[in-house]
């Protein structure tokens, strides 16, 4: 397996980062849209997580990840249980329908005459994270796709004879540069968290990020042994987080501020306060915490909300700046 640089070693980028973690303990929040410069560590960061988390429960053999007893088609060794790395699959912007939901394997049909389902990235992908670089790229009929699986937690073929449904449940992760176009508003509501990233500004951060990635591409294996404490003490920390989720309260107040905060904002639909919520005892539980507090709130909203604002002709500001006036009023200490 490639070596990729820690995601403990990354300078800078907190708000991807803390993103990134959160949607590692709750997968519920709906995924993470990084946007903004180029060469700004997005799919470092990405990649990074993926070597930081860890592994699952998975039935041998099986092609979806299925938890032991859970098995989707009966595909698997349902008594035997593996510990496999959870997934994160990239899903490049040229891949044809079938590579991304699966289609007919044709060399068992031509070699054998059997009609066998081939598993796509979507199956690959279930129980782990989705990654799409460059996702305001996507062409429109994979959005479409996406959008149907994100919404029902499972991918339906139906073509060439077959007729198979399988789970895909995962966290999707974009990431691109604005400048070359906009997310569609359908898949862009569907990402629960949305990061800032730019290019460091002040001299200090920029040296250590070349002077890390340095070491990193000189001797990465001394690189890696420097920074396996730190791996390995966040790798705990999530799972902890995770273990912790389920007793972090959220209390009516909370529910009550986020609630205020999205109707001053006029954000539309009522995704906006339920991953606020979910990310807050995310938040809450990573930083062993009892229950959700207004500076839990305070630290997730801009990243649960700055992307589900209309644009407003009278106020000249960014959704982000908008978001923090508001975050000010409502929650104001």
């Amino acid at each position: 397996m490639t070596a990729v640089f820690p995601f403990s070693a990354i300078v800078g980028q907190t708000e991807m980062k803390q993103a990134l973690i959160l949607a590692a303990i709750d997968p519920a929040i709906g995924g993470v849209l990084a946007f903004g410069d180029r060469g700004a560590g997005k799919s470092t960061a990405v990649r990074a997580l993926a070597a930081l988390l860890p592994p699952i429960m998975a039935v041998a053999h099986c092609p979806y990840n299925c938890a032991p007893g859970a098995c989707a088609l009966g595909c698997g060794r349902a008594d035997v249980a593996v510990e496999t790395p959870t997934p994160v699959v990239d899903l490049p912007l040229g891949a044809t329908e079938d590579r991304v939901v699966g289609a007919l394997d044709l060399e068992r049909a031509l070699t054998k005459g059997e009609k066998a389902f081939e598993p796509g990235l979507l199956a690959r992908a279930h129980r782990g994270f989705l990654y799409i670089d460059e996702v305001n790229l996507l062409e429109d009929h994979l959005v479409d796709l996406l959008l149907d699986v994100a919404a029902s937690g499972e991918n339906v073929v139906e073509r060439e004879g077959l007729s198979v449904r399988h789970p895909a449940r995962f966290v999707l992760v974009g990431s691109g540069n604005p400048e070359e176009g906009e997310l569609r508003p359908q898949l862009l509501d569907r990402f629960g968290l949305s990061v800032e990233v730019s290019t460091p500004r002040e001299l200090k951060e920029r040296i250590e990020v070349v002077r890390r990635r340095d070491a990193f591409e000189r001797d990465r294996v001394a690189f890696l042994s420097d920074w396996a404490e730190a791996e390995a003490e966040l790798r705990a920390r999530i799972v902890a987080a995770r273990g912790r989720l389920g007793g972090v309260e959220a209390g009516d107040a909370a529910l009550e501020k986020a609630a205020r905060l999205c109707i001053a904002l006029g954000a539309d639909g009522l995704r906006g306060e339920l991953t606020m919520l979910r990310a807050a005892r995310a938040l809450a539980a990573f930083e062993g915490d009892k229950s959700v507090t207004d500076a839990h709130l305070r630290e997730v909203a801009p990243a649960a909300l700055r992307h589900r604002l209309r644009r407003d002709p009278l106020d000249e500001a960014g959704s982000t700046v908008r978001v923090a006036r508001a975050v000010d009023e409502i929650l104001a200490a």
